[in-house]
């Protein structure tokens, strides 16, 4: 059996994936609805209720939306630190089975080896992840306000990477609904990375070794897939990089599943 990633959506309304490995199936982070998650892993012909565990990168709710259903009523364990666990059961009024985790370890859930570190976001204490399976290492970085050399460091082994590439600056700069404030959050050292953050670290983290990228949590107002396609594709050309397949998330529907 071969490993399967399915990006099941990716945004400011919702973030979850879907790996499948041989021995085990994780999602990662469960942003959305627990019937919208269910609806998603149909679409595969998968079910929450076979799911082994879900990883929680931090405790926003456009992460953590469906742990009241999954986790609570379903009781599948949830991979997060202690600062994460408390934030996720005072803001959901729940009590969850937490596989709690200290930021920097590495642990195992059946064939995945799960490397952890600490990304700049202003939530108590988030992560990313590099889930090292048999057929190649997937990354995950969706939510960081800047590129840290251990980001850099921790991720550059990866062979399939999602990648904030969250707002367009001038589109954000100009954009009338959004107040000074958030705009600066957004902007910020512990906000979101732009499309132009995101090229620069393909730039520092680039190998032969890396096949897939898939651009996430495109804002919706202050960004478009073909902007983020053009600052990574340009990144990409200047490169050489051409063995990079780059694919955006839909904030809507799956991705197509990747087979490893």
């Amino acid at each position: 059996m071969a490993v399967q990633l399915t990006i099941l959506g990716s945004g400011s309304g919702g973030n979850c994936a879907y790996l499948e490995t041989p021995e085990t199936r994780l999602l990662i982070d469960a942003g959305f609805s627990g019937r919208q998650i269910r609806k998603r892993l149909s679409t595969i012909a998968r079910v929450p209720e076979n799911v082994h565990g879900i990883l929680i990168t931090h405790e926003h709710s456009d992460h953590i939306s469906a742990l009241s259903t999954l986790a609570a009523d379903l009781h599948l364990p949830v991979y997060c630190n202690r600062p994460t666990r408390e934030a996720i059961e005072d803001q959901l009024h729940i009590r969850i089975d937490a596989r709690l985790f200290i930021t920097g370890d590495s642990f195992t859930i059946g064939d995945i080896t799960i490397d952890t570190f600490p990304i700049p976001h202003d939530a108590c204490d988030p992560v990313g992840y590099l889930l090292r399976t048999c057929a190649g290492n997937i990354g995950f970085l969706t939510d960081l306000g800047h590129v840290t050399k251990l980001v850099i460091e921790r991720i550059r082994s990866a062979n399939v990477l999602l990648l904030e590439t969250n707002h367009d600056l001038k589109m954000l700069q100009e954009n009338p609904r959004r107040p000074w404030s958030l705009k600066q959050r957004i902007m910020g050292r512990h906000g979101h990375l732009s499309n132009d953050d995101a090229a620069a670290l393909l730039e520092q983290i680039m190998s032969a070794g890396l096949r897939q990228l898939y651009l996430g949590h495109i804002s919706r107002e202050c960004n478009k897939p073909e902007l983020a396609c053009l600052a990574v594709g340009n990144c990409l050309q200047r490169l050489g990089a051409t063995h990079v397949s780059v694919q955006h998330v839909s904030q809507n529907v799956p991705c197509p599943t990747l087979v490893l």
